[in-house]
């Protein structure tokens, strides 16, 4: 394994790419290698470990190259930075692709919580205006889409600014109260959805009472809308939080021990391995 942490973009100090790399071997006579971005959750006011290396080995293992990326959180993700990191990781990777032996067909990213909002934005508003400026693509210093992940997995994500908005996310994005800013708007993935975002696999739990399920319901109800195929597993029972929902990610809680819910992420390494893009 060949593993390095940097910094993405000297713009966003508090933001590091970490890399774990299969180290190409003539027996294995694999190429290439699909990637996955990892975004950890945290309301935006941390990065939880729990939803970072664990899951990484995960997919690791699976045989994937796997990126965790460790987004700018607090008063540092004000606004867009989320996104416009999210979509640096991309283009990262892609440019990249060779040095770090990876199909640029195939790049994925997921998130968890908050982070899976950030997954989610970069899946939908990779062709913002705010992304384009920032990646400089408008003036021609990087190619269209070169941005636009192959397709999201987004576990348990906050999604709307609206009724059924996971509040403190929000706010930390937009200034407090959100309620009075645009941000119930520019926020709100659901409402940016349209026939170019990244299909998505989806997965959340029917009583999560952190992240109410409305917030899947809404994007996969508007992916539906604009025709972007989807996979959408509910679990009728499970806390917010979950991870891998097993002994190593339980953190000592019985709540975030949950068998029912562990399949998950032998449906998503299957759902990145067998996309078509």
């Amino acid at each position: 394994m060949r593993t390095e942490t940097f910094v993405l973009d000297p713009r966003y100090p508090d933001c590091t790419l970490t890399t774990y790399i299969h180290d190409p071997h003539a027996e294995l006579n694999i190429a290439t290698r699909r990637a996955i971005i990892i975004c950890p959750g945290g309301g935006y006011q941390f990065l939880s470990e729990r939803e970072a290396e664990p899951v990484a080995l995960q997919y690791f293992a699976a045989g994937l190259n796997v990126f965790i990326l460790r987004y700018s959180v607090k008063e540092n993700a004000l606004n867009d930075a989320p996104l416009i990191e999210s979509a640096l990781a991309v283009k990262h990777i892609r440019e990249n692709a060779e040095k770090y032996y990876v199909d640029p067909a195939y790049i994925f990213i997921t998130g968890f919580s908050a982070g899976g909002h950030c997954a989610a934005m970069c899946g939908t508003l990779w062709n913002h205006s705010v992304v384009r400026e920032a990646l400089g693509i408008d003036r021609g210093e990087a190619p269209e889409g070169i941005n636009k992940p192959t397709a999201t997995v987004l576990c348990y994500p906050v999604i709307t600014a609206n009724p059924f908005a996971h509040r403190g996310s929000i706010d930390t994005l937009c200034g407090y109260p959100s309620e009075e800013t645009d941000g119930a708007y520019h926020f709100s993935v659901e409402l940016h959805v349209d026939k170019t975002t990244a299909p998505a696999f989806i997965w959340h739990t029917f009583n999560d009472g952190a992240v109410p399920i409305q917030n899947t319901l809404l994007y996969a109800s508007a992916l539906a809308d604009a025709g972007v195929p989807f996979e959408y597993h509910v679990y009728p029972d499970g806390v917010h939080g979950l991870s891998l929902a097993n002994h190593e990610t339980w953190v000592g809680l019985p709540t975030h021990y949950n068998p029912t819910c562990q399949g998950w992420i032998e449906e998503a390494i299957r759902y990145v391995k067998e996309f078509e893009a």
